[in-house]
């Protein structure tokens, strides 16, 4: 079984475009009112415009908090490089590249243009000289 996140989003192209840059997934299906993001020929997230088809437990889009506790994490063997296109991006980040010594690998912690917060970490044991 593979998860297949779903986030509700304004503007779905937008994000698609955002998380593409940001993770270097490809689009797998494109469109207004729906995408898939893919990496490696696995689907990663779904992105789904608020409102369309009638989905009632999407939620509301009015109320200013994403995600009601929900994280987008994303484990990568190229944190530096995602870091650097984060950066690049202007992103909004909320707690800069760090180590988290618990699970011993560095974490950058971002918010999207939804509001949804969004990790990329290294994989676990991932500290290395450049971990701050």
């Amino acid at each position: 079984m593979l998860p297949q996140p779903l986030i509700a989003v304004r503007d779905v192209p937008a994000s698609s475009r955002w998380y593409q840059r940001l993770l270097g997934c490809e689009s797998g299906h494109g469109g207004g009112d729906y995408e898939q993001l893919v990496m490696a020929g696995k689907m990663i997230l779904q992105l789904h415009r608020w409102q369309a088809h009638h989905h009632p437990h999407m939620g509301d889009p009015a109320l200013a908090s994403r995600g009601n506790g929900v994280l987008l994490w994303f484990q990568t063997d190229y944190f530096d490089d995602l870091v650097s296109r984060a950066t690049d991006m202007a992103a909004e980040i909320l707690e800069p590249p760090h180590l988290n010594r618990n699970a011993n690998h560095r974490e950058c912690w971002l918010r999207d243009p939804d509001g949804y917060v969004v990790v990329v970490a290294g994989a676990y044991g991932d500290v290395g000289a450049t971990a701050s």
